[in-house]
């Protein structure tokens, strides 16, 4: 068994494909309409569905307004060097709401940024890449 993908209901799917493959650095793996039930999916990632875990896109036509709820806690993904990775997050309008640095009684380098719609990405320092920060 495996992780396929998690999925996330999106005000609007333009900004959001722009946010995770512009700035995230995710591809576009694939986008189907549903005409009948109008809503639209595209699946993004790092890797083919194949043998990576993917975000699923889904956008409702019509009214698309979601109450995210406290349950949601956050994605979590690895990147080499999350300093430059906020800094340009930052300069193309993204919400890096926690600037990178240790995690509250830890050595890990975090920081957080907010989506599109205002879902939280934790992004993590690649421990195998030494930084000089």
């Amino acid at each position: 068994m495996r992780m396929l993908h998690t999925m996330l209901r999106v005000e609007n799917l333009k900004s959001s494909l722009h946010f995770y493959t512009s700035l995230m650095g995710m591809r576009l793996l694939r986008q189907s309409e549903n005409k009948e039930y109008e809503y639209t999916l595209a699946f993004v990632g790092y890797g083919d569905e194949s043998d990576s875990t993917v975000l699923e896109l889904t956008y409702n036509w019509g009214d698309n307004t979601y109450d995210k709820g406290d349950a949601y806690g956050h994605i979590a993904i690895e990147v080499d060097d999350i300093y430059s990775f906020c800094e340009n997050l930052a300069a193309n309008g993204a919400d890096v709401y926690r600037k990178p640095g240790p995690v509250k009684g830890g050595t890990t380098v975090i920081a957080f940024v907010r989506d599109p719609d205002g879902y939280a990405i934790e992004l993590i320092q690649n421990k195998s890449i030494s930084l000089e920060h």
